[in-house]
């Protein structure tokens, strides 16, 4: 599948120079965080091979329907981005498809946001056919209110071959233009369900093995690929930019007590993620929902640890993830910080995290530890009594479980065990008693 993007198809011998934009809207309570927003901005735009040549934050009492801010706003910002030598502006706030026709009309050069810099990365990062559909799901659905602008002059402008850029303009186009788009929606759904019941099944005779599932999760280029190779020597694809790894990844991991879990890894998260991306994803992040225990990775690096772990609890909670799913936080890269009292401070304020560095191994084997003893306290304790025509279950039962205790009668095998309720409901009819028997499904 073609990957393109508004700037993957620009003819260009130099990088193209973006002037950045934030906008401190009233009574708003992360003005602190709008400097920090820009450089993540910049490191957005720099992953699609932009120079950031200028921004500006902007302060406004109210939004603008025309430009977002106001007329002499706009004009400040058009004069900077041009002084600069900017070819193109980014917003970091979302802008509505008429404002960022208006913009382009009023500064004559391409005007985007965060969300659509986003969308052209996922696009260019997309490996797998599952991937490529879920990005081109959420780009088709951005672009259906945006036609008028995608077959602008200003889409030849930035040297489109082809596409919307060559077509002619007038309603009757634009007509035929939106039902192409709608038929392309409705086909990329059709394929997108084929490929994610493929998944489904894969992801059922995962979970019918009964082994437990730790899910890895965290903001985007935290290490979360890196922990999963160095856990587990995966031999995942790590590289130190935004969005690196966009496919899940499962492998299994061996603990200290000889328990089996399976590990997924899959996209990492970022503030102001485009919500079209969040629904297009939302199968493949079915595998943290469905998982027993969520290992929350920070870079202890990072200057907003605490916004980077405010939007992983948001977007968990967006995919369906429940409130009292338990997780574990890990903070990656220690040996990057030479400062102890940072180190302490976040040991007081992040109660039970684990300090890690998944380059050096430093404290890997302490969190594996730290897997055990947490999934002791997530998995159900139940007695079993297995017959002994049914001894195959015993050795299943130790795979995925933690087995505290065993006797043999005449019946068959007694076993105390902490395991997965997924695990415990298909062995129900092997409980000792009803105090202890598993809860299933009516």
């Amino acid at each position: 599948m073609k990957k393109d993007t508004i700037f993957s198809t620009v003819e260009r011998q130099e990088p193209l120079s973006a002037f950045l934009v934030g906008v401190q809207f009233p009574r708003a309570d992360n003005a602190d965080e709008i400097p920090e927003l820009l450089v993540e901005l910049g490191d957005l735009a720099g992953t699609l091979g932009m120079l950031v040549a200028g921004q500006q934050i902007v302060r406004i009492r109210k939004p603008c329907s025309r430009y977002l801010v106001g007329s002499g706003k706009a004009e400040e910002i058009r004069d900077l981005a041009l002084g600069c030598g900017a070819r193109v502006i980014i917003f970091d706030d979302e802008l509505t498809p008429s404002q960022q026709r208006n913009w382009e009309q009023f500064a004559d050069m391409a005007v985007i946001d965060r969300q659509e810099v986003i969308l052209d990365i996922f696009a260019e990062r997309a490996q797998t056919r599952e991937a490529e559909l879920q990005v081109a799901l959420a780009r088709s659905r951005y672009d259906m209110p945006r036609l008028k602008r995608r077959w602008g002059h200003l889409s030849r402008q930035r040297g489109m071959r082809g596409g919307m850029g060559s077509r002619g303009e007038g309603e009757q186009q634009l007509e035929v233009d939106y039902r192409l788009v709608q038929k392309q929606i409705q086909r990329l759904r059709g394929r997108l369900t084929e490929v994610q019941q493929q998944r489904s099944v894969q992801r059922s005779l995962r979970l019918r093995k009964g082994v437990p599932v730790v899910a890895i999760v965290g903001y985007t280029n935290a290490g979360k690929s890196a922990l999963l190779n160095a856990l587990t020597g995966a031999g995942v694809y790590v590289e130190d930019k935004l969005f690196a790894t966009l496919d899940p990844t499962v492998r299994n991991l061996a603990l200290p007590n000889r328990r089996e879990v399976l590990l997924t890894d899959t996209v990492g998260f970022i503030r102001k993620l485009p919500h079209l991306l969040i629904e297009a994803f939302k199968a493949t992040l079915e595998e943290t929902a469905l998982a027993d225990l969520l290992l929350e990775v920070i870079d202890v690096t990072a200057p907003a640890i605490e916004a980077h772990h405010h939007t992983t609890t948001e977007v968990l909670g967006a995919i369906g993830v429940p409130q009292q799913k338990p997780v574990l936080t890990v903070f990656n890269k220690v040996d990057l910080v030479d400062d102890e009292l940072t180190l302490r401070r976040l040991e007081r304020k992040y109660t039970g995290a684990v300090f890690v560095s998944a380059r050096t191994g430093q404290g890997l084997d302490a969190l594996k530890q730290r897997l055990t003893e947490e999934l002791d306290r997530v998995l159900r304790r139940v007695t079993l009594r297995i017959p002994h025509d049914r001894y195959d279950l015993v050795g299943k039962l130790y795979r995925s479980g933690h087995v505290v205790g065993q006797r043999h009668e005449p019946e068959g095998v007694i076993l105390d065990i902490s395991a997965p309720a997924r695990t415990l409901e298909e062995m129900a009819r092997f409980a000792v008693d009803g105090e202890n028997r598993p809860d299933v499904a009516s």
